[in-house]
């Protein structure tokens, strides 16, 4: 019987427990803030974690004899190149290149940055980060949105991103790289004697910034080419800029194949 009686009055016993509890939970609920309009994404810009617009100048400090003076044909020493990759480099001819209007081929992306001179790095919008070159007078622009543009020429489509350090579940940010992923290249050459990279190439670089306890500023970039066609491994590089504090210096020239 006392068995019997427990479970008849358990239906009411649940209902006066309910009924005492919906007011709490009902100020418990109106007592939540709203929940506001969703923020939108940061922009490129406002994300940077570090500032590498302004004026560089190159420092040469590895492979003089291959980024100072024209090589020799033949010679692509310490770039990983396959059997047909060599074929193609052997049969470099500049004047050939000069009368089809191709002096610029080593000056796409995946060689710009190796090329002696001077860099401007600039915002061009809140999205796209301009780099002009002075030698060849060659202009890239990074993209932090997707782009649909269709490429095919020496500076292909870059899609950019921020390696950002720190900055986790609220904390601070404390610096990171920027990352910038090239491809839809027209084919050119990786040395200016005629060392080939073709339009299969995915070009991958990171941009670091330091400061020096004597105030200079460096830009290290570093290239990872990678060529199914002509390349066996990635061939990677680091190249040196050193912060200006003008724009003295600066000489846009045209492309020379030789």
């Amino acid at each position: 019987m006392i068995k019997l009686q427990v479970r008849r009055n358990a239906p009411f016993l649940f209902t006066a427990v309910l009924s005492l509890a919906l007011p709490f939970v009902s100020q418990t609920v109106l007592a939540q803030p709203p929940q506001g309009a969703p923020t939108a994404p940061r922009n490129g810009k406002a994300q940077a974690p570090i500032d590498i617009t302004g004026q560089w100048v190159s420092v040469v400090t590895e492979d003089w004899r291959y980024r100072m003076v024209t090589p020799a044909k033949g010679d692509y020493a310490s770039v990983p190149l396959t059997p047909e990759g060599r074929k193609l480099a052997d049969t470099w001819d500049p004047a050939k290149d000069e009368a089809a209007g191709n002096q610029c081929k080593s000056y796409g992306a995946p060689a710009i940055m190796r090329v002696p001179g001077r860099i401007r790095i600039s915002w061009a919008d809140d999205d796209t980060l301009k780099v002009e070159a002075d030698a060849g007078t060659q202009t890239r622009n990074f993209n932090f949105k997707p782009s649909n543009a269709a490429g095919g020429d020496w500076q292909g489509v870059s899609q950019a991103s921020w390696d950002i350090i720190g900055g986790g579940r609220g904390g601070p940010v404390r610096g990171g790289s920027l990352k910038a992923i090239t491809t839809k290249l027209k084919a050119g050459y990786l040395r200016k004697n005629g060392v080939p990279y073709s339009d299969k190439t995915v070009l991958t670089e990171y941009y670091d910034r330091t400061i020096e306890p004597n105030g200079d500023s460096w830009l290290v970039v570093t290239t990872i080419v990678d060529d199914p066609a002509n390349l066996n491994q990635p061939f990677i590089t680091s190249t040196h800029f050193k912060k200006q504090n003008d724009q003295s210096g600066w000489n846009p020239t045209a492309c020379a194949a030789r």
